[in-house]
């Protein structure tokens, strides 16, 4: 691509950015128009758009949402939902920040094992209902666990999806992540719950009366279809192994996705249009339109020439690579999806792993400081990640939106510190000790 249209995607790109963050228009408009723009201006093409695996949408990560969404759908005309929000109530005996950690630790685990965008659209309904029955604003927790879900999916390969590219083209395995990134993974955590105790403090407010009523019922009253719930869990219990046996079988999650949503409509009285009803549709089309204004970005050679300049920006020591490399990314994934960022990143990574003098597959440092970066940077803003963006979908549907900058002045401040600890240990473990 030329040079006019390099400067023409970026200052669309810009444009649709400064309306989502400014909330003049719906982010979903912003991003759909953005994306129409690019595609007039021939930064990118429809071929590219619709049919590129690099640069183009997602299909993956559109269905797999399109799949989830549905089995959810369905899972709360039963009243699952509810039960679970009563029993992690009573658990915690009604006290807010026994909640929050609650679900934060539950979302950081799932997330290790599932993946982060599965944990919180089967998380985020429980949250609402809590909070409902509590008295509480949702916001606050619906946020945490987002941070949650980023930091836990940094744990394992399925975890989150630029794992995943980083692992194929390293030739990394599910052991690898989990001996090399499980520790800082499970120390942020912990480090999340102290960050969360002091940001949202004010939210904790104790209703004695309220925690009382939530007390005094049974969770087991609250179910309404136990036929409809048995169907329903019986075929995520399934969609579940899917994820977890992706190695062996070698279904994509959005395969998977889809079949559990059509088994279940085989098998339960469930309407298709009463099932579709359930869709986050303007969430899924945010996604499409941030994915190809993301690509043409990449098509115009604009996240190329940013990945070069970093990884020319290392000097070619180790050391001020690794460090580099993890600022460096997670800036960029906290402003454009850490998906494409880590597709175009990954081979010039690999380069730079050659040019130190090391495979360009297997344990080297760089590697994990790519995966830290891109993962704990999707935190920094109500975009950088996926589950960031399904959550304020669920939100806004929900009639209790989440603004921009409010999501994002907390996320700036849980990125700055998850990725300070991490550079702390990438250096001790694999320069100091090694």
């Amino acid at each position: 691509m030329s040079d006019w249209h390099s400067w023409a995607a970026m200052a669309v790109f810009v444009g649709a950015y400064v309306l989502i963050i400014t909330e003049r228009v719906h982010r979903t408009a912003a991003a759909l128009g953005g994306a129409g723009f690019m595609l007039v201006i021939s930064a990118t093409d429809g071929k590219a758009a619709f049919y590129s695996e690099h640069t183009g949408i997602d299909w993956n990560v559109i269905f797999l949402l399109l799949g989830m969404m549905a089995i959810v759908g369905v899972l709360r005309q039963t009243g699952l939902f509810e039960y679970l929000a009563i029993w992690s109530v009573k658990r915690a005996r009604g006290r807010p920040f026994r909640v929050m950690a609650m679900l934060v630790v539950i979302t950081a685990v799932a997330s290790a094992l599932l993946d982060n965008v599965t944990t919180v659209l089967l998380i985020a309904p429980v949250t609402l209902l809590v909070c409902e029955r509590l008295g509480l604003a949702s916001a606050p927790f619906l946020i945490a666990e987002v941070f949650a879900s980023n930091i836990g999916g940094t744990a394992t390969l399925v975890g989150d999806p630029p794992n995943i590219i980083i692992a194929s083209r390293a030739g990394l395995t599910f052991n690898d992540f989990l001996v090399h990134l499980a520790p800082i993974a499970a120390l942020l955590t912990a480090v999340l719950l102290v960050l969360c105790r002091v940001m949202f403090r004010k939210a904790f407010v104790y209703d004695e009366e309220r925690a009382g009523q939530v007390m005094a019922l049974t969770e087991r009253e609250a179910i309404r279809d136990p036929r409809l719930l048995w169907q329903g869990l019986a075929v995520l219990a399934l969609v579940v192994a899917g994820f977890v046996l992706h190695p062996v079988l070698h279904y994509e999650p959005s395969v998977v996705a889809l079949l559990g949503a059509g088994l279940l409509v085989a098998v339960s009285r469930v309407e298709t249009r009463q099932l579709l009803g359930e869709v986050e549709w303007p969430t899924l089309a945010f996604f499409a339109g941030l994915f190809v204004m993301v690509g043409a970005l990449i098509e115009t050679g604009v996240i190329g020439d940013l990945s070069s300049a970093l990884a020319d920006a290392t000097g070619g020591r180790e050391l001020g690579a690794t460090l580099t490399l993890l600022g460096g990314s997670a800036v960029l994934s906290g402003i454009v999806d850490n998906i494409p960022y880590v597709a175009t990143m990954a081979p010039i990574t690999a380069d730079l792993v050659k040019d130190m003098g090391g495979a360009a597959g297997g344990h080297h440092v760089l590697w994990w400081a790519l995966a830290l970066g891109a993962d704990l940077g999707g935190n920094a803003t109500a975009i950088g990640a996926s589950a960031n963006v399904v959550v304020l979908g669920i939100a806004e549907r929900n009639r209790q939106p989440i603004s921009f900058w409010q999501f994002t002045k907390y996320g700036l401040v849980v990125m700055l510190v998850t990725v300070a600890i991490s550079a702390l240990y990438l250096w001790l473990r694999y320069f100091v000790l090694a």
